[in-house]
């Protein structure tokens, strides 16, 4: 018999709709039962790629005796992360303060009244791995819940009294270069020079941190050589190793391994979408053609994979399929000769992909480019040209072999904040490939387009944001980085068409913002101002797989007070600052997304302003901006004169001659305007 959530549309709670578990969606159905019948809750926290939450469901949600004791002695609630990420913020701080580490499947035993006393992550059916078996950490919970009561909420209380106040910093961070040339540095020292990234097993890809030391080096990169390095070197590193799948293009969630070649399989939109950014600006500040080609392929991947035929981005991919972990991803050799068939090209596959010894998941490949390849052309007697088309055509043979195997799973709701971060790569790929007149650049505009006025039309009903679109339904919540992330999407694709409607849209999403999520002296909260979180209305100030709502929100109120000159804008925007930087030089890694916006606010306003006759086409001059990595600069353009709605950096210029005619302004102050092309490299 289904459970209460059969009738949910998050597919993470679907999958456990029929589960012997009595399970609940979060709501004031369960809290009222606990509260009425005296029981504590337990609540499961997860998400539908995740690996170790399908292991814990399989082993104790699906298994009758364990669902026994759950029904019989606790109230049981399930919550998907990716719907609530407020929930999950607030219970991972006390899963971490209760047993020192977080993660999903998140567990959490809680009193009636919501306070927590007992948490983990994943639990193994019988004691292993240090761990209690599930049945009888529950059987002792359960006991001790019936005769020692009183002990129990004195826990609740103090937990609940550790996490009644915003995790806040003690003082505030200064806006500096010095704060950025520190984090730059502590990033440098603390890389892996032998592999790439940073830390040890498992290795994270960590975007944001590659894109703070790109930052630094756009506007010079002899100067910031040594991070440099780093970032192309970790690039480099993830391309070549397991996590980057070479058939179908994306990127898996992170290398189970230290040397990158043993990924965790689930593919994340959030992660595709700041890794493809990644590369993009890697290939604009070096020229390297490899970053352009893994951007393509990603955002390739998500177009072709990853989006509804109306526009909206799909969550994730599982890790799973066929019941295993990266089933559908692996090979053996025997399944590589048959299907590449013509033998000089198999034994060529085999060596560039070093097939015949790369690490392997279960017994079997994972294909990942090995680093030979100079030694390719000699040892097969082929320039590298025809050495790339033969491995080419090898490939589109292997990716329409794996098409036709049994596909991981998909999570098809479409969330706001991760929708905002892959127009952004959208749009700007739109830019950087070519704009309009390019196929791939078009190509890439008419997906940001139609995401775009997907989330507009199906996100945004009367006037109100929703986080989370199924299936022609939305979700009740909606939270800070959901308007952040897509205030900055609109933008850049403002900047890639120079359609008004991006730019309305976004003014009056990021009013509402300020309005729903500010807090009164800088900062914002992560939840509206009519939003009832337990226990407290969280302010999470670090990154995590995704930026800090608060960092986005900063960065989009400095883009914007650059297009319109208003002040609350930038006020707001520099009052926070100081907040989210307070411990970015100790770990940049943490606030690395503040860092970017701290760089941004440094940089000052930084704005190009295009008119041209109607008749007329700037395209010379939106070749010259989009030639490089120019992440401080605000375009705007339009015809002469600007229609309403136009950003107001448009007003009050007139066009030179009948031309097209730029306006660049730095520090509140505009050059004279010119009318040749060639002059702007040297403005810019």
């Amino acid at each position: 018999m289904p459970n209460y959530l059969a009738e949910e549309n998050s597919p993470y709670l679907l999958q456990h709709a029929s589960n012997p578990v009595d399970w609940h969606p979060w709501g004031e159905q369960a809290l009222a039962r606990a509260k009425q019948e005296n029981k504590p809750i337990f609540l499961s926290i997860g998400y539908a790629a995740c690996h170790w939450c399908h292991v814990m469901a399989h082993e104790s949600f699906e298994d009758e005796l364990t669902a026994s004791i759950l029904n019989e002695n606790f109230v049981c609630v399930k919550v998907d992360r990716e719907e609530r990420p407020d929930l999950d913020a607030i219970y991972m701080r006390a899963t971490v303060a209760l047993s020192g580490s977080g993660g999903w499947p998140m567990s959490v035993f809680l009193t009636p009244d919501l306070r927590p006393f007992y948490a983990g992550t994943y639990f193994p059916p019988a004691r292993r791995y240090n761990l209690p078996g599930f049945p009888e950490l529950l059987r002792a919970l359960a006991q001790a819940w019936g005769t020692r009561q009183q002990e129990i909420h004195a826990v609740a209380a103090r937990v609940d009294q550790s996490l009644s106040t915003p995790d806040l910093p003690s003082h505030l961070g200064v806006v500096s270069q010095q704060l950025l040339e520190q984090a730059e540095s502590w990033l440098v020292r603390h890389a892996d020079r032998q592999h790439g990234g940073w830390g040890a097993a498992p290795k994270f890809p960590q975007p944001m941190a590659i894109e703070l030391l790109l930052l630094q080096a756009a506007a010079d990169p002899g100067a910031h050589a040594d991070g440099l390095a780093v970032a192309t070197q970790s690039l480099q590193a993830m391309a070549r190793g397991g996590m980057y799948d070479v058939l179908g293009g994306g990127f898996s969630r992170y290398s189970t391994d230290t040397t990158w070649h043993v990924p965790h399989f689930e593919k994340m939109l959030y992660d595709n979408a700041q890794l493809a950014l990644a590369y993009l600006h890697a290939f604009l500040v070096t020229g390297e053609t490899s970053f352009r080609q893994v951007a393509a392929e990603t955002l390739d991947f998500v177009a072709r994979e990853m989006t509804h035929p109306e526009g909206g981005f799909y969550s994730s991919l599982d890790a799973d399929s066929e019941g295993r972990e990266g089933k559908y991803y692996v090979w053996t050799q025997a399944e590589i000769r048959e299907v590449i068939g013509d033998p000089s090209m198999t034994e060529l596959f085999l060596a560039a992909y070093d097939a015949g010894t790369a690490p392997a998941s279960q017994g079997e490949i994972i294909l990942q480019r090995a680093p030979n390849d100079a030694n390719l052309s000699a040892r097969f007697d082929k320039s590298a040209s025809e050495i790339e088309e033969l491995l080419q055509r090898a490939r589109a043979r292997l990716f329409r072999a794996r098409q036709a195997r049994p596909r991981p799973g998909l999570d098809d709701k479409v969330i706001v904040a991760w929708n905002g971060l892959m127009l952004q790569a959208f749009a700007q790929a739109a830019r950087c490939f070519g704009g309009a007149g390019s196929g791939t650049g078009d190509m890439y505009l008419e997906v940001a387009t139609r995401n775009a006025a997907f989330l507009l039309g199906n996100l945004r009903n009367h006037g109100q944001l929703h986080r989370i679109w199924r299936r022609g339904k939305t979700g009740q919540h909606v939270f800070l980085e959901d308007y952040a992330a897509l205030i900055l999407g609109l933008l850049d694709l403002y900047q890639a068409d120079f359609s008004n409607a991006w730019f309305i849209a976004a003014r009056q999403l990021a009013d509402e913002m300020l309005l729903r999520f500010a807090a009164p002296d800088g900062g914002f909260f992560d939840t509206p101002d009519d939003s009832k979180p337990p226990l407290i209305r969280p302010m999470e100030l670090q990154d995590g797989a995704t930026p800090a709502g608060g960092a986005l929100a900063t960065e989009a109120l400095l883009k914007l007070a650059a297009l319109t000159g208003e002040a609350t804008y930038r006020d707001h925007a520099e009052r926070t600052l100081p907040l989210g930087l307070a411990n970015a030089a100790e770990s940049p890694l943490s606030y690395a997304r503040w860092l970017a916006a701290a760089a941004l606010a440094l940089a000052g306003p930084r704005q190009l302003a295009l008119l041209f006759p109607p008749s007329a086409n700037p395209v010379a001059f939106l070749g010259v901006v989009n030639s490089a990595f120019r992440p401080h600069w605000m375009v705007a353009a339009s015809p002469y004169p600007p229609p309403t709605g136009a950003p107001p950096l448009l007003q009050d210029r007139p066009v030179v001659a009948n031309l097209p005619t730029a306006f660049v302004c730095r520090d509140f102050a505009c050059l004279r305007p010119i009318t040749d092309p060639a002059e702007l490299p040297a403005l810019l």
